[in-house]
């Protein structure tokens, strides 16, 4: 694994993490909101093992990257993530991302469908929370992250551990990685409130039900059972779309990277991504 700082914008860098060997399809995997990039690592090891080159990515304000106080709006984030694949040099490669990361590649379809092979949307790429939130104060205050900040790292992992029993290590140590360590032992997220908010509003005016019939590539759909995603829509409206659910949480990418890899990986070699 090498390490580069990738400049998406004047003053702007981000941390991406390459794994360059293999011959098979290239992945970018991206991050969901208030995540990191080592949230993937466990399908990384799987992908690789398959003969998948994969890449991960702090977008910006999260992790390892810079943290501008703008551009967090998905034209923004998904022109980011595009600059990333530039920079990799891989021809076509697939670009998957949870959540809101989800969004985000859909909006890279849309945007960019010439750089990449298709995307995946992992409990993510349809989420409109203006349908359920159609004010965006009432979004907010919903979804507002519980305070973090202060808590020492040994309480945190304990309830992490806790949430989540059936987690491997490299779940639980990616999204231990999602807050700063301070020197007492205590913790900060890395994404702060402000620039939480502000990704969240560009989750919330994003429409992807009105891109989907434009979208020229496939998109493969992986929703998590009782997670965020809803598929029907979607599939009625995309040319080239594929529902493949997965029994798990929202963050089925730490939870079950094994099984998700294996999705990702028949894709490839049945045709999807051709």
């Amino acid at each position: 694994m090498t390490s580069q700082r990738v400049e998406v914008a004047p003053g702007v860098g981000l941390d991406v993490r390459v794994w360059p060997d293999g011959h098979g399809r290239p992945f970018v995997l991206v991050h969901g909101l208030a995540s990191n990039a080592r949230m993937w690592d466990g399908v990384v090891e799987e992908l690789q093992a398959d003969g998948h080159p994969a890449a991960t990515v702090d977008l910006r304000g999260h992790g390892q990257s810079d943290k501008p106080d703008s551009g967090y709006d998905m034209a923004q984030v998904a022109d980011d993530v595009a600059a990333v694949v530039r920079s990799l040099g891989w021809l076509r490669p697939v670009v998957a991302g949870q959540s809101w990361g989800g969004n985000v590649v859909v909006e890279l379809a849309h945007r960019h469908p010439t750089l990449i092979a298709g995307v995946v949307g992992v409990d993510g790429g349809t989420i409109e929370l203006s349908r359920p939130f159609p004010d965006w104060e009432a979004c907010a205050a919903a979804m507002r992250p519980p305070p973090t900040a202060g808590t020492p790292l040994v309480d945190l992992e304990q309830m992490l551990r806790r949430l989540h029993p059936d987690w491997p290590e490299s779940g639980i140590a990616g999204m231990l990685a999602n807050w700063e360590v301070r020197p007492d032992g205590t913790v900060t997220p890395w994404l702060t409130l402000e620039r939480h908010l502000l990704v969240l509003r560009g989750l919330w005016e994003h429409r992807p039900s009105s891109l989907y019939a434009s979208i020229e590539v496939p998109v493969l759909l992986v929703p998590a059972a009782g997670g965020f995603a809803t598929t029907d829509e979607a599939v009625g409206l995309l040319r080239r779309g594929r529902v493949r659910p997965l029994a798990g949480d929202h963050d089925l990418h730490a939870q079950h990277p094994a099984a998700l890899a294996q999705v990702l990986h028949e894709a490839t070699t049945d045709g999807f991504f051709a």
